[in-house]
């Protein structure tokens, strides 16, 4: 039996776009999964600005692979702790939450130094421009005595002015700096 050509043609193209729409089924998963994992990604940040408790004697970090949560950082207060965990387990799409986020211990002495740290660090005419809005932007972590600097300033001269303005602080062991210069300001 012969088929027209027309219909051979007909034929194999409805072949190939019945192949080509699987083809791109199978591709959006992917597609779609890379866009969840980045709305989780904004929504975690967001969810965690959002906590009352959070302060700039707190570091709240995160990764997300997937629908997977893990929490890091530092925390002065332990409520925090299980506060930023439940706030990320509701964000839709996390499946699971790892919280490795550390509680300082209660330290009298690394209270005095977080106050002292502050007043140095943000008292820096540059500075104070950090200090704006509901959460400062340089996060004092200080434990045992230690102090780490976390956050994103806008060149490498305010991350050099905050870090001597650290070192200053009496009482301080050591001052480790870990401000990230934003992207594009690195001179």
């Amino acid at each position: 039996m012969r088929f027209p050509k027309f219909l051979l043609s007909f034929t194999a193209l409805s072949i190939l776009a019945v192949a080509g729409s699987a083809s791109a089924r199978q591709q959006a998963p992917a597609h779609n999964s890379a866009r969840s994992e980045d709305a989780i990604k904004r929504e975690v940040r967001h969810e965690l600005a959002l906590l009352p408790w959070y302060s700039v004697f707190d570091n709240l970090q995160y990764s997300v692979n997937g629908y997977n949560v893990t929490l890091m950082g530092q925390v002065v207060n332990p409520t925090l702790k299980s506060d930023a965990e439940s706030a990320v387990k509701h964000v839709e799409g996390v499946e699971n939450v790892d919280n490795q986020i550390e509680v300082l211990p209660p330290s009298p002495n690394d209270d005095q130094i977080r106050r002292a740290e502050f007043h140095a660090i943000y008292g820096q005419p540059g500075l104070q421009r950090y200090a704006e809005g509901s959460v400062q932007q340089i996060h004092i972590i200080v434990k045992g005595g230690n102090v780490t600097l976390y956050g994103i300033v806008a060149s490498q001269g305010d991350k050099d002015v905050a870090n001597v303005a650290a070192n200053t602080v009496p009482g301080v062991f050591s001052v480790t700096n870990n401000l990230q210069v934003e992207s594009g300001n690195a001179k």
